[in-house]
């Protein structure tokens, strides 16, 4: 590999033409960094309020008063100072453009070997249908063939998917071509064929559809075809007759062997199966990868490596060619060490029900991180170096690979053993022992000197599958923000482990994701302290006509409205903008807030973490109502439950003070006028909750909120009322 990173770094030393360029914000910065003053100034303001307003004497204001006074304060101290930390983002924002065109006029095709890496664990919850059709977009990328492999770890050991794997080595003979021939886009057969109703040619949409057929149908059988077991009897042979998804020995086979010369050119294709016995951790994707790296380093040995989720298709064929523009730039390229793509989804509904795109830390907050270093390694849609990735320093030479050997002498790099007493998981490949591995490698990675950069082209490179009911992306996002969690209690915090290695901007950045799960609980309490007291009757905030409501309504205001005008500049629409406020309400109050609990009892020793894989496919009728953007629930959940009572809680305290207030004279009716602040805030968690209580009370629908959750949600909120009333 050495020779071949020298070829490529002075091959063409004459050319100085940069691959890609750099472009900072330069208009609205100063507009951007006034309105971020000027709010901080206001939340010094207020907190400047909860100290003072205390010290006026009022016989009213008892110890229980104050106490609640205290804990509004350490709360808004928090929320100020971790919006400060969020807008750490959006200082030094960048955006790169690449110019493949350079990059053809000077490598042509003297381009890196380049190794792609899909993931699969489960064949029910990861249809081997999606999964072939995530390799063969990747199979059909705009790069040399004889350069480029395609290898799929299988971590279920399923011969379902390693069948539907065969059945897509066949058709990637006409599809690969197909796709070089026509330029066609997206370069995934089953998004194709399905967005275009004139398809360029009938006889390959039909091979397709008869090859999915044939997969769906050995998928819905749960049993390969007796014929393919024949046509194929050299891999299916590798199976144990008492092999199961925990227990299997190594399997390995090359479908399609690029390398060897062949009159069509097709991309080396390889199916992975490691070696699990139930007595020896398996580390999860985590380990899966670094099997991929050690196996795929005697095969085809690729300088560069894309590693996706086996539901994110390739969208844009030219992906490839736009990360090398940066990789192999002259000047830059040298210092970074992966690119990573955003992660889009191609099953969004108009206004984005669920928030899962995520558009401003998409199209925002990880550019102002690549501002400042580089944006976090995310999982999936990156192009790494190898031999980073394998725990090259920034400014060491390459070492030597050794020499390419037959894949069945291989198998034990995937042993169970293998890494037993080795760097692997530790200084080399993949980190273990986090729920979001990705991050942790990413970050160590970037302390060992390296930078990395963030692409957003104007075609989405890779789309994936969005979660279609919000059970799924609950689960998802407690996965994710217990991984963060769990990184700033660790060895690899930020906070220490990141001193003096990457930027403080960089470090600010980490620690902004770190801490979402202990988010939570400050946006817990606020909700319930300022529902509860205007259940009560107790003030928590300045009078309306007061000078002091002023710094209130200006934070409450400028922030509400900076966020809307930054998501529709991202693209969103104004529901869309609004949706995401509910699920943030409800990641916060649910997701986050089980991630911290799970971590803090891990943490003392009481429980586990474990790994979650999200289902890719949803029921006919729960993907109608996906379509017409109405709210999933259907299943009992303990998230379910804690919105339940939440949000019920907060109907009953708005009800109450609404009844109190129509109850009242207009004398007595101005003791609760000073509480417009809790009205307001109250009324619009009331609001955002509309599709819960719709949920709740109002649809017949299978996709309702179970029948004891509500009950349950209910009482627990109507005895909190209760006890509140005689407090």
């Amino acid at each position: 590999m050495a020779k071949e990173d020298n070829r490529f770094s002075s091959a063409h030393e004459g050319d100085r033409e940069p691959l890609f360029a750099t472009r900072r914000r330069t208009g609205g910065l100063i507009a951007f960094r006034f309105f971020a003053a000027s709010v901080f100034g206001c939340i010094c303001c207020i907190w400047f309020y909860r100290v003072v307003e205390p010290l006026e004497k009022d016989e009213n204001r008892t110890g229980f008063f104050r106490l609640i006074w205290l804990v509004m304060l350490i709360l808004e101290i928090w929320f100020g100072l971790y919006w400060l930390v969020v807008q750490s983002l959006r200082w030094n924002p960048v955006w790169r453009s690449t110019f493949t065109d350079r990059l053809s006029r000077r490598y042509g095709n003297d381009l890196p070997r380049l190794d792609v890496f899909v993931c699969t664990a489960d064949p029910v919850i990861e249809p081997p249908l999606m999964v072939v059709n995530t390799v063969l977009s990747v199979m059909a990328l705009d790069y040399p063939p004889e350069k480029l492999a395609v290898y799929l770890s299988d971590d279920g050991g399923s011969q379902l998917t390693f069948y539907a794997l065969a059945e897509a080595a066949e058709f990637a003979k006409t599809w690969v071509t197909f796709c070089k021939r026509f330029d066609v886009e997206p370069r995934s057969p089953g998004a194709y064929f399905s967005s275009k109703s004139n398809v360029l040619d009938s006889e390959v949409a039909e091979l397709y559809r008869e090859m999915a057929a044939r997969i769906e149908t050995a998928t819905k059988l749960r049993r390969v075809p007796e014929e393919a077991r024949l046509k194929c009897r050299e891999g299916f042979s590798q199976w144990d007759s008492d092999a199961t998804q925990r227990n299997h020995a190594t399997i390995l086979q090359i479908l399609i062997d690029g390398r060897k010369e062949n009159t069509i050119a097709i991309p080396t294709l390889v199916y992975l199966s490691r070696e699990k016995r139930p007595e020896h951790h398996h580390h999860y994707k985590a380990g899966s990868m670094n099997a991929l790296l050690r196996v795929s380093s005697k095969i085809t040995c690729g300088r560069i490596i894309l590693n996706l989720d086996c539901d994110m298709y390739a969208n844009n064929s030219k992906s490839a060619l736009e990360a090398l523009c940066i990789l192999l730039d002259e000047k830059e390229g040298k210092e970074i060490a992966f690119v990573q793509f955003p992660q889009f989804y191609d099953n969004l509904t108009r206004n984005d029900l669920y928030g899962s795109m995520m558009r401003v830390i998409a199209h925002v907050e990880f550019n102002g991180l690549d501002g400042n270093g580089g944006p976090l390694y995310i999982g999936t849609g990156c192009f790494h170096r190898r031999d980073v990735i394998c725990g090259r320093k920034y400014g060491e030479e390459e070492e030597e690979e050794d020499e390419i050997v037959e894949a069945e002498k291989i198998k034990s790099l995937a042993s169970c053993t293998y890494e037993k007493g080795s760097e692997w998981g530790k200084e080399m490949g993949v980190k273990y022992g986090c729920p979001v591995e990705d991050v942790i490698t990413g970050l160590a990675i970037q302390c060992r000197g390296w930078k990395s950069a963030y692409l957003t082209p104007k075609k989405e490179a890779f789309l994936g599958v969005a979660p279609t009911n919000l059970h799924q992306m609950l689960v998802q996002q407690k996965r994710w923000s217990e991984g963060d969690f769990q990184i700033l209690l660790s060895e690899y915090s930020p906070v220490w482990y990141a001193q003096g290695k990457i930027s403080f901007g960089l470090i600010l950045g980490y620690c902004c994701y770190c801490l979402w799960a202990p988010s939570s609980v400050p946006v817990l309490l606020y909700s319930l302290l300022t529902s509860l007291c205007l259940f009560k009757g107790i003030p928590l905030f300045p009078k309306v006509w007061s000078w002091w409501f002023i710094p209130f309504g200006y934070v409450a205001i400028a922030v509400n409205t900076y966020s809307l005008a930054e998501f529709l500049w991202c693209g969103g629409t104004l529901r869309g903008w609004w949706n995401e406020q509910r699920m943030w309400l409800y990641r916060r109050t649910s997701s986050f807030l089980f991630g911290f609990t799970d971590t803090i009892l891990k943490k003392l020793g009481v429980s586990e973490s474990a790994f979650v894989i999200t289902a890719k496919v949803a029921e006919e009728e729960a993907a109608e109502r996906y379509e017409k953007e109405v709210m999933e629930f259907g299943v009992e959940s303990p998230m379910f439950l804690l919105l339940g009572t939440l949000g019920m809680l907060n109907l009953f305290c708005f009800a109450a003070a609404v009844m109190r207030l129509m109850m009242t004279t207009s004398r007595e009716a101005g003791g609760d006028l000073t509480m417009g602040l809790q009205f307001v805030i109250t009324g619009l968690l009331v609001v955002l909750n509309w599709p819960l209580y719709q949920g709740m009370l109002l649809r017949k629908d299978k996709g309702k909120m179970p029948v004891m959750v509500t009950v349950k949600s209910v009482v627990l909120a109507l005895s909190a009322c209760t006890f509140i009333v005689f407090l």
